[in-house]
């Protein structure tokens, strides 16, 4: 099975992962460790960074894409058109 996006590094994981699952799918395999080492503890102290859910035993891979979107400044839904009407299409040319 093939992501829909392959640049959506969260797309092959389950909905509740582990944080070394996790930590592979924002840095990569071999920088994981020291992610998980240096990175977590700071990050997971974050407001709006999950908990991990003690029920299913990770983090909820959803809200821990919605935390980077937001600490990455990416906002979801922007048509990506220039500001001041820049970029508006003026119809078809003749």
């Amino acid at each position: 099975m093939r992501a829909e996006n392959d640049n959506d590094p969260f797309a092959r994981l389950p909905l509740f992962a582990s944080d070394a699952a996790i930590a592979e799918a924002i840095v990569g395999k071999e920088a994981a460790p020291r992610w998980l080492k240096e990175r977590l503890p700071t990050i997971s102290e974050k407001p709006g960074f999950p908990q991990i859910d003690a029920f299913h035993g990770g983090r909820a891979v959803p809200l821990v894409r919605v935390f980077y979107q937001s600490y990455l400044g990416i906002t979801v839904g922007s048509g990506g058109m220039p500001d001041r009407g820049e970029g508006e299409w003026k119809g078809r040319k003749q």
